[in-house]
Parts: structure tokens; C-alpha cells; sequence
């Protein structure tokens, strides 16, 4: 079902709002539409008090609730009580549970004595483009791109040790991408002293600084098959889309030890996290396996059709249990 927009939001509206769906009210006005709610997403701005109308909502019509745990800590909030609470909400009320990686299915069952099915994230990127030849292309390009600066970045520690390494590669290149509201006064995102940073290294021919709107979907891809490594700067999260588009267009991944990036799909780990911050030699270390190491793992269509179909029936399984 596709998630219905608020009344008075424009159809060309790119701002993310809370989904209707997660209104109490929702659930007791469209009955019929739906057997199962399965939840992923979307849920943060909702108050534990919300979320409990919500899930007395789904019990009072007999409705089951599915919930898959992408994020046992939330990326875009600095303070993890919010998240935290809600989650003491909806994991213990799920009829079931739904995680990524056996990691985050063990602190589940720790955290709230609950078992939680643990099964793959499907391809993101369209099989047509997955199916692709990468292009042959001279040289060793790094990637890592800022974003909007996520509460869950760490921006320049890590570039700065990646301009290091990828100076010392003999065809190495490091590219930084970011959103341009951080550029933006008027902008939430503003950083003005991490642009000058950026700028700096730029300026010393230390890397290619790109300062871009929000890419679609299309040169996302692009962009991404253009890299040779990707790193991800997080210090804390639990699972990435974004190594999952990397995986399904060969693009090697360095993701931080907070989380548990390293059981969702093939990919280098490097120290970089809240408690320990970052360790410079593991980076380095990554960015030469890399480098030593091309062409990356990738997924092939034929393996992510199958994927998907088992996932499909699984699903089923699944929603087919919570409704005897």
C-alpha cells in the first residue's frame, strides 16, 4: 500500500513527513485495506504515548503487527533516548520480529528477550543496472560522501586520514561529496568550518571536493560505480542501504566496526565509533587492502533474483503465521 500524504502536502513535495499510517485514527478507518502491518520505517517523530495508541489500535481490531528492526540506533538523531524508547514500544507489542544480520537479531533477544527472524536485505539497485559490466577505468578512486552531514558522521577525521593514504597510491584519487545546504546559512545543515576544511585539503590538491544537490537514483548509481572504494564515515548505526547499492555494483565498502555492517554483506572494516573514535592505522590498512585487492565482491542478478524470491517467501511464511 502506498503510504497517502497528509492533507495540504503538495504532490511535488520532496519533505519527508510522518507517514499518515502511523496515525491511530489510520488504522481504524481503513480496516479493510490491509491484513498485516508491517512496519519499517518512519516512526520518529511519533512519541512512545503515539505509538502505543497505534499498537492498542492494531490489538483492538485484531490486526497483526510485523516490525523489522532496521535500526537499533537511529543515524539521524544525535541523542538515542527517542529511539530508544520507542523501540521499548514496538519491539516487545510486534506479533513479529524481522532484523538484517544475526548481530542485531542477538542484542534483540539481549535487550528485550525476543527472537527476531533474521533475513537479507533485498537488492536495492534496479536488476537491469545490476546486471551491467562496470566500465574499465585507469586508476584507484576513493569515495566518501558527507551527505548532510548525518548526526551519525564523522566527517573530517576520517577524511583527513584518507587524504594521507590515498596520496601515498601511485594513480590514487579521493573525491568528497557533499549536499550544498551545508553551504547554506539558512540550512539546519550548516557547517561552515567543515567546508573550510574540505576546501583546504581541496586546495592542496589533497582531493576533488563536490558540492551537489541530493542525487536520484539514477546518478546515484552512477557515482557509485564510478568509485573504486566507498567509506562510510559512521560512528554509530546498525545497517546500510548504501553498502547494499555497493554491493550490487561492485564497489568495494569500508565501513566502520560500530553496528553490524560487516555480517550484511561482503565488505573491509575499519575502527570508528562513539566510544573508541577512529583508528587511523585500521583505515589505512583498509584503503590498501583495497587498493591490493580489485576488483571488489559483487552480487550477480541471478543471485539476487533467487535472493529475492526466497525473501518473498519467507514473508509470506511469516505473515501467513501472525495470521491464525
Amino acid at each position: 500500500m502506498k503510504d497517502p500524504r497528509p492533507n495540504g502536502a503538495p504532490s511535488t513535495s520532496q519533505r519527508w513527513w510522518p507517514p499518515v499510517m502511523l496515525d491511530s485514527e489510520w488504522v481504524s478507518a481503513h480496516l479493510e485495506d490491509f491484513d498485516v502491518y508491517h512496519l519499517h520505517f518512519g516512526f520518529d517523530a511519533q512519541s512512545p504515548e503515539q505509538l502505543t495508541e497505534l499498537i492498542n489500535a492494531l490489538k483492538r481490531h485484531n490486526k497483526p503487527l510485523v516490525y523489522t528492526v532496521h535500526d537499533l540506533r537511529n543515524p539521524h538523531q544525535t541523542d538515542p533516548a527517542a529511539h530508544a524508547a520507542a523501540l521499548d514500544v514496538i519491539v516487545p507489542a510486534a506479533d513479529q520480529l524481522i532484523t538484517l544480520t544475526p548481530g542485531a537479531a542477538q542484542a534483540i533477544r539481549r535487550r528485550w528477550n525476543r527472537t527476531a527472524t533474521v533475513l537479507p536485505h533485498p537488492h536495492v539497485v534496479d536488476l537491469p543496472r545490476l546486471g551491467l559490466a562496470r566500465a574499465p577505468r585507469e586508476g584507484f578512486r576513493v569515495g566518501v560522501h558527507a551527505k548532510s552531514l548525518r548526526p551519525n558522521m564523522s566527517i573530517l577525521p576520517v577524511v583527513r586520514v584518507l587524504a594521507e593514504a590515498v596520496a601515498a597510491l601511485t594513480d590514487g584519487e579521493l573525491i568528497v561529496n557533499i549536499h550544498r545546504e551545508v553551504t547554506d546559512p539558512a540550512a539546519t545543515a550548516y557547517a561552515p568550518h567543515v567546508m573550510q576544511a574540505l576546501a583546504e585539503l581541496a586546495d592542496h590538491g589533497l582531493l576533488e571536493l563536490r558540492v551537489q544537490e541530493y542525487f536520484d537514483d539514477e546518478k546515484l548509481w552512477d557515482y557509485l560505480t564510478s568509485l573504486d572504494l566507498s567509506v562510510l564515515p559512521y560512528t554509530f548505526g546498525t545497517h546500510s542501504g548504501w553498502l547494499e547499492a555497493c554491493h550490487d555494483l561492485g564497489t568495494a565498502v569500508a565501513a566502520p566496526d560500530c553496528g553490524f555492517y560487516a555480517e550484511q554483506r561482503p565488505c573491509l572494516t575499519y575502527g570508528h565509533n562513539q566510544q573508541a573514535g577512529l583508528n587511523e592505522g585500521s583505515l589505512r590498512e583498509a584503503v590498501q587492502t583495497a587498493y591490493e585487492n580489485r576488483p571488489a565482491s559483487r552480487a550477480t542478478a541471478k543471485y539476487r533474483i533467487g535472493e529475492r524470491a526466497q525473501l518473498a517467501a519467507a514473508h509470506r511464511a511469516l505473515y501467513s503465521s501472525v495470521l491464525q
